[in-house]
């Protein structure tokens, strides 16, 4: 029997970390609220446990301190990335102390968190500010033209309200599949598979190592310390490659240990730990256009799936779900979101998303930049308009006409610059054969 629920002014899908996000900051602006998750939404674990460093300013605005998430042992600091090859050699990604100083009075530390308990935490935030959470399943959405009616959930209640924010996620993506919204895809299908380990002491920094292979697309490891005494540590390839391996008869966690058994770090770990309980998830990272309706926006990875190594997926979560709640607050007593503020928001979430999958890929990923300048190298051609484009937005907030285009301008010239060099460096035998001289 189907059930009507209307009492909401904004109907919120998904309870990830943009959809608590952007149900405080709607629920903070006087907005009645109702979240809708799945079940299994909560307790489910999470990826994006390495923040970049326009983070933290993210969460205090919705009342989450670093100190606090470091007092409660929710995050531990970052205060560094460091890229190790298989040969050894290694360099340290450190921002510079002009940062901090007038008049850029940047933070320099950032966090590692435990995801689950971040989850939560905002969870009980959302909470206490009033947001309804119905643990239900959105299965179909109804509309009439762009704009959206209803939501169906699995156990046939019907939801209205005046406005609605897709914080599915990347698997669920209801809004860009209901409109068949236009999507463009970077890289191959990767499969991400990690598991926990204890620890001795903490490490203030996040360690990857990359596996380049001779001229072929990178693999990678991640060791991200996310409490004290406990770290995370996982193993990142093309789905291709991890396929290959099941077709051999491995296992996720034969895959996974005869990875890490390549690096002496892990060493110690695996003859502590002999059972190992990997969790796994499939990904393609891609960035939809037209993520916004009359009376509906798109947020986090339902909008753009950044690649992890990027470091930026819950920065561009939380700053969807900032833009995106500004948005409908600001529209509250009119019928339609206004088109300009839309498209703009549009463009800002398109050409973010872009410019991360776009480097990463084409400088890191691929063989023909890594190869010729040496991976280490690339880390910084990558690393340095990464850090300074994201400084520039925290600073520069882009919301109207002027600075988004100004913004988006900047972007499209570093992938423009990627794509130049690439075919350059397609067309020259590259100056270093192996992975790891530089």
């Amino acid at each position: 029997m189907q059930k009507d629920v209307s009492h909401a002014e904004v109907t919120v899908i998904g309870g990830g970390i943009a959809g608590m996000a952007a149900c405080i900051h709607l629920a903070k602006a006087g907005l009645q609220v109702l979240c809708v998750e799945p079940q299994g939404e909560v307790g489910r674990t999470p990826v994006g446990e390495s923040l970049d460093w326009s983070a933290p300013d993210l969460l205090r605005a919705l009342g989450l301190p670093m100190e606090q998430l470091i007092r409660e042992e929710i995050a531990t600091y970052k205060r560094h990335v460091t890229l190790k090859l298989r040969d050894g050699s290694s360099r340290h990604y450190i921002p510079g102390d002009w940062l901090e100083r007038p008049p850029y009075n940047v933070e320099l530390k950032t966090m590692h968190v435990d995801r689950s308990r971040l989850d939560e935490a905002l969870r009980i935030i959302a909470i206490s500010c009033g947001v309804t959470v119905l643990q239900d399943k959105v299965i179909a959405v109804e509309s009439a033209g762009r704009r959206v009616t209803a939501v169906l959930a699995a156990a046939g209640t019907r939801i209205c309200s005046p406005w609605f924010v897709d914080a599915s996620g990347g698997g669920a993506t209801l809004f860009p599949r209901t409109f068949n919204l236009p999507a463009q895809e970077y890289g191959p299908k990767k499969v991400a598979m990690w598991a926990y380990f204890s620890v001795p002491e903490l490490i203030e920094g996040t360690t990857l190592y990359a596996d380049c292979g001779h001229s072929g697309y990178m693999q990678w490891v991640w060791e991200i310390p996310i409490r004290s005494d406990r770290i995370s540590v996982g193993y990142v390839a093309p789905g291709e490659a991890i396929k290959q391996k099941r077709q051999q008869g491995l296992t996720v966690e034969d895959i996974f240990k005869e990875k890490l058994a390549q690096y002496p770090r892990f060493d110690h770990l695996l003859n502590a730990q002999c059972e190992i309980s990997a969790c796994v998830r499939s990904f393609r990272c891609r960035v939809h256009d037209r993520v916004s309706g009359p009376n509906w926006v798109i947020a986090g990875e339902a909008a753009a799936m950044v690649d992890p190594m990027t470091a930026n997926g819950v920065t561009a979560a939380l700053r969807h779900a900032a833009e995106a709640s500004d948005l409908i607050i600001r529209a509250r007593h009119r019928t339609s979101l206004p088109v300009l503020a839309r498209a703009m928001y549009n463009r800002r979430v398109a050409d973010v998303g872009r410019f991360f999958n776009c480097g990463i890929e084409k400088v890191l990923y691929e063989g023909p930049i890594r190869d010729r300048v040496g991976p280490l190298t690339a880390g910084d051609v990558y690393t340095v308009p990464a850090w300074t484009l994201n400084l520039v937005y925290s600073r520069l907030r882009p919301r109207g006409v002027v600075f988004t285009l100004l913004y988006g301008f900047l972007l499209g010239l570093f992938r423009a610059s990627a794509n130049l060099y690439d075919r350059y460096c397609k067309r020259r035998k590259p100056a270093r054969e192996l992975c790891g001289q530089n």
